[in-house]
């Protein structure tokens, strides 16, 4: 095996910015006959002002357990997704989600009932010769809910700052079986620079949706695990 290397040209990786976000209100009303090709949720809405998104898993503590006078092993507690989200605005469809109801057409009241959603964004690669071009990820996370969130209100001055909107999320973790795989997670990440650029824009097609005429164009979906599978497999990458 060859000698390790650092530092080499085109390998200086960095991730950095968040954008294309995508809210998707989970649907309670509707029946789902197939896991694996609907999970329940409507179709997407663009979120235009995200700022920031803070993924931060918690749980997956260690126990020791202990026998004949050693340490006999370590068991491992539930491992679990909390989000945060700041935003300069949100789109309406996710009032449902923040405990906002509409009394009358203009008239919200609060503290009502908080819709679980879905949520989608994207990262950019970077690296030390092409720069924001190198690649991009995809973030998938379910079953969210909102925590209810400070809004401060401030007076217009001579250093004028627009309003910052702030949620704590949790999650609740989707299972699905995927070639006879019984899996659990709250988060996908699809990474364009592994998955391909075809795979990861067909990805695209299918989470924003697609433009065209009356009959062709589609909505974006929040997809299952199964599907995202089927569209990568469907596109293989190409060397080179």
């Amino acid at each position: 095996m060859a000698r390790l290397k650092w530092d080499q040209t085109g390998e200086k990786l960095f991730e950095t910015g968040v954008r294309n976000a995508a809210l998707y209100v989970f649907d309670e009303t509707k029946e789902v006959e197939d896991k694996t090709q609907d999970t329940g949720y409507k179709t997407a809405v663009a979120w235009n002002g995200i700022q920031s998104v803070t993924e931060s898993p918690s749980g997956a503590e260690a126990t020791k357990l202990y026998a004949d006078d050693i340490q006999y092993l370590n068991m491992y507690s539930a491992e679990e997704l909390g989000v945060s989200v700041e935003a300069y605005m949100y789109p309406t469809e996710f009032e449902l989600c923040d405990g906002t109801a509409e009394l009358v057409p203009g008239v919200a009241i609060g503290q009502q009932a908080r819709k679980t959603f879905g949520l989608v964004y994207e990262t950019v690669i970077g690296n030390d010769t092409i720069g924001n071009d190198y690649g991009k990820k995809m973030h998938i996370i379910y079953g969210c809910k909102a925590s209810p969130s400070e809004k401060a209100y401030s007076t217009i001055n001579d250093s004028p700052e627009a309003i910052t909107f702030s949620w704590e999320l949790t999650t609740t973790p989707i299972k699905e079986t995927v070639d006879s795989k019984e899996l659990t997670t709250a988060c996908v990440t699809i990474d364009s620079t592994k998955v391909g650029k075809a795979a990861f824009e067909a990805l695209e097609d299918l989470v924003y949706g697609i433009d065209g005429e009356p009959g062709t164009a589609k909505e974006g979906i929040l997809p299952t695990l199964t599907q995202i599978a089927n569209v990568i497999e469907e596109h293989p990458k190409t060397v080179g």
